[in-house]
């Protein structure tokens, strides 16, 4: 963890953002949740406990810009943002599978964007979003079937 947290520091300096009390404890809770993708909603009720004069806009322009600077990685689902510590500084355009019982996210070690452009050719594709969900082996394991996923 502790050097995932010097990386990310490093990357602030390089980017001119200053490294605060509240920006390090953001990065060390986003670290302790790094498995996972969190809801911002609940990154926001943990800094305002934690800094209680801290306001929202203050969470959400630090989670902005550390996914400016490719520190978090920012996912949607259902009108609801989450975000979570960047998997890999190296490759940072790569995607995930989540697993819809835990919550567990895996990093994929491909991009299939090869397959679409073959059947795109005379289109300019200027973005993508690809994620896979299911079940995780863990989970899985412990009995967890699909019909038994409460759907958000």
């Amino acid at each position: 963890m502790a050097e995932s947290l010097t990386a990310a520091m490093t990357i602030l300096r390089q980017n001119k953002l200053k490294i605060t009390k509240q920006r390090h404890a953001l990065l060390e809770f986003l670290l302790t949740n790094q498995a996972h993708y969190t809801d911002v909603v609940t990154v926001n009720a943990y800094m305002r406990t934690e800094f209680p004069g801290m306001s929202h806009n203050t969470v959400y322009r630090n989670l902005k810009e550390f996914e400016e600077v490719g520190i978090v990685e920012q996912n949607t689902e259902q009108e609801r943002t989450r975000v979570k510590y960047q998997c890999d500084f190296h490759h940072q355009h790569h995607h995930h599978f989540i697993c819809q019982n835990c919550g567990k996210v895996i990093e994929l070690q491909m991009c299939p964007m090869d397959f679409f452009t073959a059947q795109l050719p005379d289109c300019k594709i200027t973005g993508h979003s690809f994620e896979l969900y299911g079940i995780c082996g863990t989970c899985q394991a412990a009995g967890v079937k699909e019909t038994t996923l409460v759907k958000n």
